[in-house]
């Protein structure tokens, strides 16, 4: 490599509350001289961002529009509802959708679950981001309802979290430019799907040899040319015209000898 070439680089986006460490140190161990840079986005900007060539890939949230755009499903997340230390539902293991009927629920603007109505009486205004609507509570202004990473991303030591039933699921996915499907694309699939190493589809492909090098490769020698015509024990024979191989007198003869008439 010249000192004006650069090594190609791989480009992963995520949503917030994806942690995608373990599949950076992956590619780092199988893949040293491709560097993967990270890239945050918010989740409502990561299709835009990969439709425009800003990420080769990105962990996002679905759904996406699988017209352009391809996706692996990755994982579902808890929902859980924030709620302040003092709480009363501390007392509870989980709570459910019913349990929220009284209570003021934050309904943010970037809000992931696909709600058809939240729950809860709704607050006078929408905070702007999740991470607004977990001040809020911490005020103590209402509850919030997020996926679990989004609970830990945001935490505080005034607030905790009980996991919420009744309510919509975010699910986690993989997803790139199918048009883009690259190489690389391509290995960062075969890190996050669990396959090996020595994989066949984690690796690149052999290229094809002539037959005559794969030979060598088998026998571990020179290829070997075709005889003319079979070679008896006693020394070389020549072929005869109706294709077998004579057998000159004092050579070894397979079978019984022949009676003399």
């Amino acid at each position: 490599m010249t000192g004006s070439e650069v090594p190609p680089a791989f480009r992963l986006a995520y949503v917030p509350g994806v942690t995608p460490t373990k599949w950076v140190r992956i590619w780092n161990e199988r893949l040293p001289g491709t560097p993967l840079t990270l890239v945050g986005v918010p989740a409502a900007e990561a299709a835009g961002l990969l439709r425009d060539s800003g990420a080769d890939a990105g962990f996002v949230r679905l759904p996406v529009d699988r017209t352009d755009l391809s996706a692996i499903p990755l994982y579902t997340e808890t929902t859980v509802v924030v709620i302040p230390k003092d709480h009363a539902a501390t007392a509870v293991e989980e709570m459910s959708a019913e349990d929220l009927a009284e209570e003021t629920v934050l309904h943010p603007l970037d809000d992931t679950l696909d709600w058809e109505r939240p729950p809860g009486r709704p607050a006078l205004e929408r905070p702007a981001t999740t991470e607004d609507a977990v001040e809020l509570v911490a005020a103590g202004v209402g509850l919030l309802v997020v996926p679990q990473s989004l609970a830990r991303l945001y935490h505080r030591k005034d607030l905790t979290y009980r996991p919420l039933t009744g309510a919509p699921e975010s699910r986690i996915a993989l997803s790139w430019p199918e048009e883009r499907t690259t190489d690389l694309v391509e290995e960062f699939i075969g890190i996050v799907r669990g396959r090996t190493v020595n994989s066949t589809r984690g690796r690149p492909p052999t290229p094809p040899q002539p037959k005559a090098a794969r030979a060598t490769k088998k026998s571990g020698g020179a290829p070997r040319k075709p005889a003319a015509g079979k070679t008896s024990r006693g020394g070389a024979g020549g072929a005869n015209p109706k294709g077998g191989a004579k057998n000159p007198k004092g050579g070894a003869k397979r079978g019984k000898p022949r009676r003399g008439r």
